[in-house]
């Protein structure tokens, strides 16, 4: 799933490809990827791209000042950009293609989603904030304004697993499954302890591990190619998907819970005191 620094990098990608440019069409091929009505989509053509704004894990085009097409990835979204689209239409079918845009000049991008699971949205809209998902939105934990003691503060109200805490994005924008996972092994915490369980100096250890993992992971994106991002993803994270890989700090051995449709992945010594955690799909297989 495309995170704040891959959106962050999309959005500096689309800014420079899409600003001024004019858009001459926008078909969705996907019956579900549309999820609004009014204004419509057709309402954005023969109009200029004059912002690109990034909401959490949400994309924004902003259209002539007065539209806003919201696009959120979801888990297996992707933007396929194109310096020359196809001039026939696109064919709706069983394929990924789920929505495609292109600008008078004939480059454009395709929305593509792999797997089963539709969840790729597309919301044209006049204020952003009547996407339900971007209304929740909690504070954008890269924000000059989000300091150590409003990340004390959120911790405290919540009797909740650190994982869970950071991934939820009404607690904060644009954290997902990996960056949480690479955030708490820099913080050295445990994805299974109670965020109203630490102190003042447990969260401001929380607050610089945050912000510094996903600063890194903005500038290694920045500037790259839309096609380039999921790799560089891959490459620059250091516990997240590397079960039964060394550790890059102390040398142990990455291990994982595994969910029913996600896992985490996490370091015993540097996280845990050297006690692995409970995976709690294995233990119902063994019973």
């Amino acid at each position: 799933m495309p995170e704040l620094p891959e959106v962050a990098a999309l959005r500096g990608f689309l800014t420079e490809h899409l600003v001024g440019r004019t858009v001459a069409g926008v078909v969705p091929v996907a019956f579900h990827v549309l999820k609004t009505y009014d204004p419509p989509l057709g309402a954005a053509v023969g109009r200029p791209v004059t912002a690109v704004a990034r909401h959490g894990k949400f994309l924004d085009l902003v259209i002539d000042e007065e539209l806003h097409l919201v696009i959120h990835l979801a888990r297996a979204g992707w933007l396929r950009w194109q310096d020359t689209q196809p001039t026939a239409p696109p064919r709706p079918g069983k394929g990924p293609l789920a929505l495609r845009l292109t600008l008078a000049d004939g480059s454009g991008f395709d929305l593509t989603e792999a797997g089963t699971q539709k969840r790729l949205a597309v919301y044209c809209v006049r204020d952003p904030a009547e996407v339900p998902g971007v209304a929740r939105l909690g504070p954008d934990p890269l924000a000059d304004s989000f300091t150590e003691a409003d990340l004390a503060a959120v911790l405290r109200g919540e009797n909740r697993q650190l994982k869970g805490v950071l991934r939820d994005q009404s607690v904060l924008a644009g954290i997902g499954n990996a960056y949480s996972d690479e955030i708490l092994h820099a913080a050295r915490m445990s994805p299974f302890q109670l965020a109203n369980r630490l102190d003042a100096d447990d969260a401001a250890r929380l607050h610089r591990a945050l912000r510094a993992t996903l600063t890194e992971a903005v500038e290694r994106a920045g500037g790259l190619a839309a096609g380039r991002l999921k790799a560089e993803k891959k490459n620059g994270l250091r516990v997240h998907g590397r079960t039964g890989e060394p550790c890059p700090v102390c040398g142990d051995t990455i291990r994982q819970v595994a969910y029913r449709d996600s896992s985490l992945q996490y370091c015993p010594t540097c996280q845990t005191g050297g006690r692995p955690l409970a995976d709690r799909r294995l233990s119902r297989l063994l019973k």
